[in-house]
């Protein structure tokens, strides 16, 4: 097969969910630029609608649903909509997810359930609906959007977010157990750990005040930038085309390095 078929996603329908904005959006744009038609979710309709009508200018079709993540009708809605518009999935892209800063000795309660509910129950329940659908058609391709933060802790001044490392971290053993179960089913179940990128989740480290410690964060990483949109569509592309059917279980690190360190 021709190298540019192998990367083709043409005629393929794919859900992205957080992507209204950040890392989704660069992500529904490769996938669009590559072919594909784009479902994007989450809870704040006006950036998705502004995302589906750019990604629509590529040539493909790009349909915004209105989906929380930690609800449970929203999630089936959300797979409702994109079988009625299209018949079929293709891909999944579990991206959306949530953060929230407190002091590790006083995070509360109710912020650690949130966030389980969104970064991981919530991925469980889209993935197990939609690798039905997938194994029924034979076969699919699902990309889990973790983070370098579940493989390492994090200083309490930089990332006050136990919750957050630990639903990532939950988030990289589903993929390797999802990989091994799926597999027969030719549904090939990876993820993307990012480290950081320029998104709305990481403006906080642009205060003045924090300057300090987002510089010492940056001589972390043998490639001392943020990530940017171009460094994670091309990952992307590739995990959802045929040109990665030899690879399932893989959490491959997107963090200019960092990990190696």
């Amino acid at each position: 097969m021709n190298v540019k078929d192998l990367f083709s996603l043409k005629g393929k329908v794919a859900i992205v969910t957080g992507g209204g904005r950040g890392i989704g959006k660069f992500i529904a744009t490769g996938l669009a630029e590559a072919g594909a038609n784009v479902v994007i979710a989450s809870r704040k309709m006006d950036a998705l609608q502004k995302t589906a009508d750019d990604i629509s200018k590529l040539g493909v079709k790009c349909i915004p649903v209105k989906c929380d993540m930690g609800n449970k009708d929203d999630i089936h809605a959300l797979v409702s909509a994109t079988m009625k518009e299209f018949g079929t999935i293709d891909i999944l892209v579990n991206n959306a997810g949530i953060t929230w800063g407190a002091p590790t000795l006083e995070f509360p309660l109710d912020k650690w359930e949130k966030i389980f509910d969104v970064n991981v129950k919530g991925v469980w329940i889209l993935t197990q609906e939609i690798a039905n659908i997938m194994k029924e058609k034979g076969g699919g391709k699902i990309i889990n959007i973790s983070s370098v933060m579940g493989f390492r802790g994090s200083i309490e001044e930089a990332h006050p977010a136990v919750a957050y490392n630990s639903s990532k971290a939950a988030i990289n053993l589903l993929t390797m157990n999802l990989a091994i179960k799926l597999a027969r089913y030719k549904i090939y179940v990876n993820a993307i750990a990012p480290g950081f990128f320029h998104t709305d989740m990481m403006g906080y480290l642009d205060k003045p005040e924090l300057k300090p410690i987002r510089d010492a964060m940056l001589m972390q990483i043998p490639i001392p930038k943020m990530g940017e949109e171009d460094d994670v569509k091309g990952l992307a592309v590739f995990l959802s085309s045929k040109a990665s059917d030899y690879i399932t279980g893989a959490i491959i690190p997107l963090d200019g390095g960092m990990l190696a360190k």
